[in-house]
């Protein structure tokens, strides 16, 4: 029973992390930000470094974002209300927009995607606020090293993913094409949807015991 618990928390985090970093989508864009040009090499190269970004990013975050809180004396059910919006938001865009590929300027130096892996597509495209807040209140939620352990490892498997769709996302593109990513960042934007629901709900109620009193 125990075990059956730890897989469903294990299973219920991935496919959070997934449908919010949604990395099928947010491989579209790379592909429009890189040079029209660009070869499997360099995308596997911004794969690496895009990856290695998050998983970096998600440690900082996740040991450091309650200290964070705590200097500015901010409640986590503030968290929980404020990233809900975000991701409400995130959602709706998700859902009503389309993954528009733009031609780059063929005489983009080939180097540029070393910066670009990083800054902006790790940042703030991939691991951007409403991954931030999740990680924190997820950090909130685990009580046990157990806990802990599951939500490392959901975000490390979520990393795995990302790295595989990026370095892969040329042939993603062909099999999938702009419509086919369409339809799964858009059921994508239906799931983070519902956990910003949920996020938002468990925020204001907690609050409101608080202030309400």
């Amino acid at each position: 029973m125990i075990i059956q618990n730890y897989l469903e928390l294990f299973l219920q985090q991935t496919i959070t992390f997934f449908a919010i970093l949604d990395p099928i989508g947010v491989s579209a864009v790379m592909l429009s930000i890189l040079h029209i040009n660009v070869t499997k090499k360099e995308i596997e190269k911004v794969a690496y470094k895009s990856t290695l970004t998050i998983v970096i990013a998600f440690f900082i975050v996740f040991f450091a974002g309650n200290i964070l809180l705590s200097i500015f004396g901010v409640n986590i059910n503030a968290i929980k209300v404020i990233g809900g919006i975000i991701l409400l938001l995130m959602s709706i865009k998700m859902i009503q927009d389309s993954i528009i590929m733009k031609e780059n300027n063929k005489n983009k130096s080939k180097n540029i995607e070393n910066d670009l892996s990083i800054v902006p597509i790790a940042i703030p495209i991939l691991f951007g606020p409403g991954i931030f807040s999740t990680i924190i209140i997820m950090r909130e939620n685990t009580q046990v090293f157990s806990d802990i352990i599951i939500t490392i490892l959901a975000f490390l498997l979520n990393s795995f993913f990302v790295y595989i769709i990026f370095k892969n996302s040329i042939y993603i593109k062909k099999i999938l094409n702009v419509t086919g990513q369409n339809i799964i960042t858009k059921l994508m934007g239906l799931i983070v949807g519902a956990i910003s629901v949920q996020f938002i709900i468990s925020g204001i109620i907690e609050l409101s015991k608080i202030y309400l009193q």
